[in-house]
Parts: C-alpha cells; structure tokens; sequence
C-alpha cells in the first residue's frame, strides 16, 4: 500500500506535466503567411444556366385580363350636397390678363421693351409691393389725401439724461392742398424718416384755413407773432409772386398764395417763424364775412 507522501510526489508529478503540456501547445503555434493566400488559384464559378422549359412567357390578347374583368366597379354613394368638381376642359377660357398676371407671379415683373441708361425697363402690377430689401418690411404707401407735404428743417438734438445723451432727429414739416389750406407739423424720432412721417401726421391736426381772392393773395394786411419771431404779411397785385423767404415762403406757396409779400421781423427760428405765418393768416377775414356780421352790403365797406 503506498504511503502518503509517495502519493503527494506523484500528484505533484503529474501536475507539472500537464502545465508543461499545456506551454509547450502554446508556444507552438503555426504560423500561416498571406502569400499561400495569394498563390493558391481558385476555381472558376460556373452560372448554371435555365433550361427553356423551366420559363414561359404569356401575352395578354385582351386588353382586360380575365382577372379584373369580372370586378364590377361599384363607388359609394355621394353625400347629400356634393358637387363634383369640373373637368379639366370645361368653363370659360382665361383672358389675357390674368395668363400675364400668373407669369408675372411665376417669373417676375415683364420687359416692357424700353430701355434707360442701359438697363431695362420693367413692368410690374400695382397690387404687387416692393419691399424694401431682403427680409425688410415693405414699404408703406404715401397718404393720398390730396395734401402735399415738404420739409422745412431737420435737426439733430440730443437729450442728457442720467446714463448719458440720447440722440434723435427733429423734422419740421409743412403740409398743404394748395387751394386755401396749411397745416405746420414739428415731431422727434430715432430716425429721419420717422420724424417726417411723425411731423406729416402732426401738421395735418393742426390744418389752417387762408382767405384769399380770386387773384390768389390777401384780402388785407396782417402781422402776426410767435415766441420771438414776428411776421408780416400784405398782398400784392397779380404777377407779382410770393416775395418772401425761409419757412413765411415755403407755407405761403403750401397755401397756395401765388401773388404775396412776406417779412420776418425778429428771430430766424424756422418753426417760430412758420407758426407766426399761421398766426398772421388766421387774422385775416373775408370781406362778405366782415359786411355780414355788420349787417351792410359789402359795397359800403369802403365808404
């Protein structure tokens, strides 16, 4: 019978056998290069070919195949009220008109075949508006109320305030129909074009009426002041004009007095003087109206 350290030698034994075993696999891989890859010549694939029994190709004579010609087409019923819409060759043809306005919806505005300066002219329809630029807003139609506006001034001014100056833009602003009706705006803005729109819808508020003759001047003299501005104003016979300078000139022309001569006497203040105009005409009075309130005809006036 075997002791037990003769049996812990040969446990031991055998497993320093198999651990050498196991290195000895390991490290004696075989080692595979890529040319017997490259040097070894495959065999060319064959395509097997059908045989022609094995397809069949079948016409249709008929145009409906027995498949389909037994279906019956059978559609819902249409609701109550429906119409069926028009074919595609019915109603009434289009006008020229609107084929050029779809083009011109398509393609653009239309060459009108003229040409200025070398560049060509094009026609474009009224409803359509230009905008401004790309992504800009478009721009806003004038106001067609029969008055016309001009610019008499436009100043910068400034605003000091705790942070700092804030800078705006000051527009003056004379609006008339030229038939006996003036108005003078003044208003701020950020921009120049604001403060003339603002300054526009200003003096339309304040819209004076000037009596005038038929030889489109004054019935009588008048003066008339504002702050430190003082205007004079008195009538001139036909053929003579408007003989007056800076803002008296600009809102007597508005008015439309064609024979009138004007004076500033004092400050040159451009809107001081514009509304010293407006103070003088608003003295003024009609003849027939003076003879009315007097309760005379208007021949004994000057008597």
């Amino acid at each position: 019978m075997a002791t037990a350290s003769a049996l812990s030698s040969l446990s031991s034994l055998s497993l320093h056998t198999r651990t050498s075993s196991l290195i000895s696999s390991s490290s004696t891989k075989p080692i595979v290069s890529f040319s017997s890859f490259l040097n070894r010549r495959f065999s060319s694939l064959t395509l097997v070919k059908a045989s022609s029994t094995d397809t069949e190709t079948i016409f249709f004579e008929d145009e409906t195949p027995e498949i389909t010609a037994n279906v019956v087409f059978d559609p819902p019923i249409a609701p109550e009220g429906f119409v069926s819409p028009p074919y595609f060759d019915e109603g009434s043809d289009e006008t020229e008109e609107e084929i050029a306005t779809a083009f011109e919806e398509l393609y653009g505005p239309a060459y009108s075949g003229e040409s200025m300066l070398g560049k060509d002219i094009y026609v474009m329809d009224s409803k359509h508006k230009k905008s401004s630029g790309i992504g800009g807003k478009p721009k806003k139609d004038k106001i067609r109320d029969g008055f016309e506006e001009r610019v008499v001034q436009v100043r910068r001014v400034t605003k000091v305030v705790k942070g700092g100056k804030q800078l705006k833009f000051r527009a003056i602003v004379v609006v008339g129909d030229k038939q006996g009706n003036v108005g003078v705006g003044c208003a701020k803005a950020k921009e120049v074009v604001a403060a003339v729109q603002k300054s526009a819808i200003d003096a339309r508020r304040n819209i004076v009426q000037v009596p005038m003759t038929k030889y489109s001047t004054f019935p009588h003299r008048s003066e008339g002041d504002y702050g430190a501005a003082k205007v004079m104003l008195r009538p001139a016979s036909p053929g003579t004009g408007v003989i007056a300078g800076g803002a008296v000139r600009i809102v007597l022309e508005m008015a439309g007095v064609e024979n009138a001569l004007g004076k500033q006497l004092g400050s040159n203040n451009a809107l001081n003087n514009a509304r010293a105009t407006l103070a003088a005409v608003q003295q003024m009075r009609q003849f027939r109206d003076v003879a009315q309130e007097r309760g005379i005809p208007m021949e004994e006036l000057w008597k």
